[in-house]
């Protein structure tokens, strides 16, 4: 039992009304309940706190003892104990039912159907790179639990025939009192719809559902990531004798393309080059993401693995309109199956580079390595 003052445990005055105390409690059960604060031990005592004060405040005779004697008036021997057993006399069911109608969003305005809510489904799409430089609208084919057409979701060839559950009252969730606190679950004889059916419509067999394949399209923004998840709301299994749609959770996953690798909005690829033109300079096509071609200048004397950057020629940005870049890494290739005309050639052009410094990474290299065996 609290030592506090009862009246300031439910913060009302000594002279509120029953309505008064009433709503205070109310109010204290609603922010202190278990339900609500999970493993907080001091919600739970200040709940018992308020729970305790109430049963006294609200019963007039024992209000009328507490206020000639205080607490003593409820210990063993004290008068007011006289009158009824602490623990007896207080009806908190209307007052759990207000909470637990505030607290599951239920109406008061009598029983009402609480039909279950379908599951959501997870829905994994592949999808070439080059679909997503712009939007699109693909469409999947899943199989799943659909809304019934015959009984239009009800469950019942007349829907004239169905009865609110006498279990629960309509509500679809049954309640329990365990010592202080009020518990709830689903109620085991209507499944949570609140209603029984009289005459279960035969394509369902009274669920209002049924496993048919439906076809969804699905919009996929420009420049969508690896790994994305998109929600569309209401397309996944259909609920429980007209109870709301779940949604559908659909995974991206981008193939690898033939030709250019993703790294956020840039793309590379590599383009092989013939030594002649590395060594000498040219202008080479390269391809583009959205289906076309971009020419590209490769400086005299380029080397194997440098890059080069065309501007606003990579992915979309999502939700931008800029894009990013397009990055081009130069594979020198050396020459393969030459002719003997062609090594002659080779050889003489060897021959004179030695004494011009056509190569200097080559030759700082061969120095380095004179110096070292020096």
């Amino acid at each position: 039992m609290s030592k506090r003052d009862l009246y300031e445990v439910l913060n009302v005055s000594r002279t509120a009304d029953q309505e008064t105390i009433k709503k205070a409690f109310r109010k204290l059960a609603l922010e202190h309940h278990p339900d609500r604060n999970p493993g907080n031990k001091g919600a739970e005592a200040k709940f018992r706190e308020a729970t305790s004060a109430y049963e006294i405040l609200s019963d007039a005779d024992k209000r009328a003892a507490y206020d000639r004697h205080g607490m003593s008036a409820f210990e063993n021997g004290g008068r007011g104990h006289q009158s009824q057993g602490f623990g007896q006399g207080t009806d908190f069911s209307s007052i759990f039912e207000e909470m637990f109608r505030d607290m599951t969003g239920g109406s008061s305005q009598g029983p009402q159907s609480q039909n279950s809510r379908g599951s959501d489904i997870k829905h994994d799409l592949e999808i070439p790179l080059e679909h997503i430089f712009k939007e699109s609208r693909p469409e999947i084919s899943l199989r799943t639990l659909v809304t019934c057409d015959t009984c239009d979701g009800s469950g019942q060839t007349d829907k004239s025939a169905a009865e609110t559950c006498h279990h629960c009252y309509g509500s679809g969730r049954q309640r329990f009192q365990q010592g202080f606190f009020m518990m709830e679950r689903t109620c085991s004889s209507c499944q949570g719809t609140g209603a029984l059916i009289q005459n279960p419509c035969t394509s369902c067999k009274g669920q209002g559902r049924l496993t048919k394949t439906k076809k969804i399209s699905i919009n996929i923004p420009a420049g969508i990531e690896e790994g994305t998840r998109l929600r569309v709301r209401g397309e996944g299994e259909a609920g429980l004798r007209g109870g709301p749609a779940g949604d559908l959770y659909v995974f991206i996953s981008i193939l690898p393309h033939p030709f250019f690798e993703r790294e956020g909005a840039n793309l590379f690829c590599t383009v092989p080059l013939p030594m002649t033109k590395a060594a000498l300079g040219d202008k080479i096509d390269v391809p583009t993401i959205e289906g076309g071609k971009a020419t590209i200048t490769v400086p005299e004397g380029t080397q194997s693995g440098q890059q080069l950057r065309l501007k606003g020629k990579g992915m979309p940005i999502l939700q931008r309109s800029s894009r990013g870049d397009l990055i081009v890494e130069i594979i020198v290739e050396t020459p393969q199956n030459l002719t003997k005309k062609q090594k002659d050639i080779l050889r003489d052009f060897d021959a004179q580079s030695k004494t011009k410094k056509v190569s200097p990474q080559s030759q700082s290299f061969l120095e380095k390595m004179k110096r070292l065996w020096a």
